[in-house]
């Protein structure tokens, strides 16, 4: 189950790379995810809540401007897949898999961003704009963190 939730944390860094480490940040100081005593502990202080937090909150912004490049690009993919395998490795870490959920992890954000690219594609051409689809795809990011993050507990 540790190793799902971790693919899935990776494919929520597809959709949003700073929102998977908010929502897992939010977990462990929630109680939620239980990291104390690991590596990944620091990862329950508020300080890490609060700058990946406001980290979220600015991509979710400038997600929404024209000028922002493709999720596809080197740059943009590259830091999903980090984000991906970090986080992964942190639902990891509250059960002692941090290596493999690491690799789950990274493995969920090339499928989060490719099938996320798509489906806000077709998204945004069934709604005949991309606003739509951008909203629609934060909020399963938003709340499929969260609930992700919430069943490790």
């Amino acid at each position: 189950m540790l190793y799902l939730l971790a693919l899935l944390i990776g494919v929520i860094a597809g959709l949003r790379a700073m929102t998977a480490p908010a929502a897992v940040a939010w977990g462990a100081y929630l109680g939620w995810l239980p990291v104390a005593g690991t590596w990944a502990s620091f990862m329950s202080h508020w300080a890490a809540v609060g700058i990946f937090t406001i980290l979220a909150i600015v991509e979710l912004v400038t997600d929404q401007l024209p000028s922002t490049p493709s999720r596809k690009v080197p740059q943009q993919f590259g830091a999903r897949i980090v984000m991906g395998a970090f986080t992964g490795a942190v639902i990891g870490a509250a059960g002692g898999a941090t290596i493999v959920c690491l690799i789950a992890g990274a493995i969920g954000a090339v499928i989060g961003t490719l099938g996320g690219a798509e489906a806000r594609g077709r998204l945004a051409a069934a709604f005949g704009k991309d606003p739509p689809a951008a909203f629609i795809e934060d909020a399963v990011a938003i709340i499929g963190g969260l609930l992700i993050v919430a069943a490790v507990a």
